[in-house]
């Protein structure tokens, strides 16, 4: 929409002459926010961070960690979910990737609000949820969707979120940034299986980790339940690893 401001039908002399008198309040604005869906794995599960609301609209309401951006402050959307990550966990993760992007008229009682969606993936024990105004917690994943009812299209965003975390996941070493500094190769492959919510080969399993070479192996054992295992790191600097065919040929059925 276009009011009488506007300079389109004004001359100007350069680029540099129409900058300077351009309205950018021209044309309509959509709220405009990030919403980072922040993953973790503890106590045998997949759990998301969620928030609870302090002000209206959906006050007292859980939903996913996000926030407008800063117009003044942020140089980019994925500035924008850096900052609210850390100001609600105090550190920084591993792993953010911008998922996809959603905007309508219904999703926000306030009006017309377009939102891009990240996800993120934490070591839980890494974390130290920062206290504040807002109560914060992890909530675990259970066929989709968490039991607590999630403010505005939240419920919605985190189905896709998990989609997509579990579609890369079968081809990717994503779940290595969910690990703790030192871990097992049953530790890692278990995340993996928590993740994608069915069992796996264990040969074929380390077969494909040990192709993929972002482990290095460290100088302690663990006694597990059968006999002692080696502990492992993540290699620094290490990238994802992307596998030549998806892990679901590892999987018994």
């Amino acid at each position: 929409m276009i009011n009488d401001k506007s300079p389109i039908t004004e001359t100007y002399n350069s680029e540099a002459d129409f900058l300077d008198h351009y309205d950018p309040t021209i044309f309509d604005r959509p709220s405009t926010s990030v919403d980072t869906v922040i993953f973790t794995v503890f106590d045998g599960q997949l759990q998301v961070l969620i928030v609870k609301r302090t002000n209206y609209p959906f006050k007292n309401q859980w939903a996913l960690v996000g926030g407008f951006i800063d117009l003044e402050n942020d140089e980019t959307l994925e500035d924008t979910a850096k900052r609210k990550l850390e100001e609600k966990t105090g550190v920084k993760t591993p792993y953010l990737e911008q998922c996809f992007t959603i905007g309508n008229k219904q999703r926000d009682p306030r009006g017309w609000s377009v939102t891009t969606v990240y996800f993120a993936l934490l070591p839980h024990n890494k974390i130290q949820l920062m206290k504040g105004a807002n109560e914060i917690k992890w909530s675990p994943i259970m066929n989709n969707q968490v039991q607590e009812l999630l403010a505005f299209d939240h419920t919605e965003i985190l189905r896709q979120a998990i989609e997509r975390l579990r579609n890369k996941v079968l081809y990717t070493s994503l779940p290595a940034y969910l690990m703790a500094e030192k871990f097992t190769l049953g530790d890692l492959q278990k995340v993996y299986e928590i993740i994608l919510h069915r069992p796996l080969e264990t040969k074929s399993f380390r077969r494909r980790i040990a192709k993929a070479d972002i482990l290095e192996e460290t100088t302690e054992m663990r006694q597990d339940a059968k006999r002692p295992a080696k502990l492992y790191r993540l290699k620094k600097d290490i990238n994802t690893y992307f596998f030549l065919r998806t892990i679901e040929g590892a999987i018994n059925n």
